[in-house]
């Protein structure tokens, strides 16, 4: 079975259609702040040798008709999986925090990390950089309105919005967070292939390595 049918599968069991993709204008980037910004380290180094050596999270919206759902995610260079997410109602500093938090759960990564982002206020924040600082982690921003320096995660939201979403507005905050979680724990995680790893999953490229280890 592809992928496209995997995803046709888990639309159909939540009773989703989707239709044409649609255009997205809402901003979730706030970097008009006098706050200090991260050099960016990363310089669009996305290949790494390692598992947990640079994460690079960002912040995108789906819509339902109880107002917008904001979800937070982390991606792991190597394998390219989805090591850290939230979602909520809101853009807080707690909302990138958070996800950043179940990374660290799940994947109880080294001090060192490189934590790349866009600049925005949530990832300068106190409540962030605190939570950097007690895991040792090394941060990293964007240039100013350069898309191109965080591309991994942009890519991500792309795909799972033409997906999974597509112009589908979803009845309740609640019904989107479970079709998200589905799609990135149960599909792309496990199942959805990338070419930027050989075209394998990100499961199979995290268990690649350690069997070279």
């Amino acid at each position: 079975m592809t992928w496209r049918r995997r995803v046709a599968r888990i639309k159909r069991r939540l009773g989703l259609v989707c239709k044409a993709e649609r255009r997205y204008k809402v901003t979730t980037t706030d970097s008009n702040h006098s706050l200090p910004v991260a050099p960016n380290r990363l310089n669009r180094e996305f290949s790494v040798e390692k598992p947990d050596d640079a994460y690079v999270g960002d912040i995108t919206y789906i819509a339902t008709e109880e107002g917008w759902l904001y979800l937070a995610v982390w991606i792991d260079l190597y394998s390219r999986s989805v090591v850290g997410w939230a979602m909520a109602d809101h853009m807080k500093a707690s909302l990138v925090t958070d996800a950043l938090i179940m990374s660290c759960f799940k994947r109880r990564p080294p001090a060192g990390v490189l934590v790349h982002s866009d600049r925005g206020s949530r990832h300068v924040s106190n409540q962030f950089r605190e939570l950097l600082q007690k895991k040792g982690f090394v941060q990293s921003m964007s240039r100013r309105g350069d898309c191109w320096d965080n591309a991994p995660a942009g890519s991500f939201f792309g795909t799972l919005k033409t997906e999974l979403i597509g112009d589908y507005v979803y009845a309740t905050r609640a019904e989107a967070e479970q079709a998200i979680f589905e799609y990135i724990e149960v599909f792309y995680n496990r199942q959805r292939k990338h070419s930027s790893i050989g075209y394998i999953t990100p499961k199979q490229r995290d268990e690649e390595f350690l069997l070279s280890a």
